[in-house]
């Protein structure tokens, strides 16, 4: 069934139009889509946009919103690349069947091999009419598998399963947890009000400029003060009591002293403070997507040993002040415009309090989420509508999540402008997730149920 969405003129949402003109292709394509019959939204990231639509080259289809000629333009093209996308399904459901054969269990699936089946499809076309399709793809799984150089789950498995290995790991890990420095939390309250400079400065309408506040927390440690902080039982440092000083980072009333572990999946990963030195490495192994240019796995765990211990779990200073920033900025989410006349406004704010209230194609979406009786049995709309009244928590263990991975390749922000990129960066991904997630909902409300094969296949999709 059609996307709920808000009228625009005649203009219709790209998302709708991709999923219409997905859905007119017909059988064959179930290894590329949704238990609905949507293309999964890999597919749409990873093949429809970049090798498709090809925004671009076509920049009239990149807009959120597309007049009549360049909607019909995007159906036409996928319509027209509608024999390769099921040849491309059949080179996936190939090479899956080829990766267990091999024992590789490294990386999801549909990162590793959407892109390669898409080139085999439109080199060779279906399988089925290649001779020796079988070692062509037993050939593409090693060659995805080699490029990495052993920087895989597996080999981070295997290096912290030796008995030897995990009790020297804890006695590190003990050591640098004893040899903190904690701070008192009334010592944070000047960073915060630079903060508030800084995201004043990138939030103009003209775009982000450079601050001199900026420069001015990462050389006085702001970041580090607020992580030691943490460590304490810090109140109030948002300026407001009714928030934890870790903004969702952690489930404990303190941070806990890192574990080794041995385990992690992406469905039960813990807050970011509270993962072990296997569950933060992890996270970064499996999304990286050049994993060649990470350090060696002994690296990558000695480094974290330090790291996970280290004030907010980062290394670099700029990182940190970054998490500082997108903590000033998350306490003042405010998707539903509940709190517009709270003080503390920043242009920040203002810029993405607004681009999130106007989602057009989900402002229907979002009444459902916040009246009762849309949602009879209390259930997942009632759950997405909390999400959009304490917006803070997704936003701060994304942004964590991105720091990270900046700290872990050694990526600093070096300026506002940077920090800001990323942090803007997080506030959309945010406001996107919600939105697919109350588009599902509502799809799952209202369309019939799934045959179990198409279940048992999406839950495949997203194994890793």
């Amino acid at each position: 069934m059609p996307l709920p969405s808000q009228p625009t003129g005649a203009r219709r949402p790209r998302a709708t139009v991709i999923d219409g003109a997905w859905r007119a292709l017909g059988p064959g394509l179930e290894s590329l889509s949704g238990p609905g019959g949507a293309p999964l939204t890999r597919t749409v990231k990873l093949i429809v946009l970049p090798l498709i639509v090809r925004p671009a080259l076509h920049p009239e289809l990149a807009a959120d919103f597309l007049a009549p000629e360049p909607a019909a333009r995007l159906d036409a093209l996928i319509r027209e690349s509608g024999r390769r996308l099921v040849a491309t399904a059949q080179w996936f459901t190939l090479l899956k069947r080829t990766r267990r054969a091999l024992g590789v269990v490294a990386g999801n699936p549909q990162d590793l091999y959407f892109q390669r089946c898409f080139e085999l499809a439109a080199e060779h076309g279906e399988p089925g009419a290649v001779a020796g399709a079988g070692a062509l793809a037993r050939a593409v799984v090693e060659d995805v598998a080699d490029a990495d150089g052993g920087r895989t789950v597996d080999a981070l498995k295997r290096y912290l399963a030796d008995a030897a290995q995990q009790a020297r790991l804890e006695v590190e890990l003990g050591v640098a947890w004893e040899g903190r420095r904690l701070t008192p939390a009334a010592d944070t309250a000047a960073a915060v009000a630079l903060a508030g400079e800084v995201l004043e400065a990138c939030g103009g309408v003209d775009g982000p400029r450079n601050s001199p506040a900026y420069s001015s927390m990462v050389e006085a440690g702001l970041g580090e003060l607020l992580g030691r902080a943490l460590w304490t039982h810090a109140s109030g440092v948002w300026g407001r009591d009714d928030l934890p000083a870790h903004l969702g980072l952690t489930e404990r009333e303190l941070p806990p002293r890192p574990q080794v572990g041995r385990g992690a999946s992406t469905a039960t990963l813990p807050a970011p403070l509270d993962r072990t030195l296997f569950e933060r490495l992890f996270v970064v192994l499996q999304s990286s997507a050049r994993r060649e240019e990470l350090p060696t796995v002994p690296e990558l765990v000695r480094r974290e040993v330090g790291r996970s211990c280290a004030p907010l779990g980062l290394h670099d200073e700029t990182l940190r002040v970054a998490a500082l920033l997108g903590g000033q900025l998350a306490v003042g989410l405010d998707p539903l415009g509940i709190e517009a006349a709270s003080p503390g406004r920043t242009a920040a704010h203002r810029a993405v309090n607004s681009r999130w209230r106007r989602e057009a194609s989900v402002l229907r979406a979002r009444r459902m989420t916040v009246s009762p009786c849309h949602d009879p049995d209390g259930g997942v709309l009632d759950a997405l509508a909390q999400d959009l009244r304490t917006p803070w928590t997704a936003y701060m263990r994304r942004l964590w999540v991105r720091l990270h991975g900046r700290d872990v390749r050694d990526a600093p922000l070096t300026d506002a402008g940077s920090a800001w990129a990323v942090l803007d960066g997080v506030a959309r991904s945010v406001m996107m997730d919600h939105r697919a997630r109350v588009r599902s909902a509502l799809r799952t409300l209202t369309a019939p149920a799934a045959p179990p094969a198409a279940v048992a296949e999406a839950a495949e999709s997203r194994s890793a």
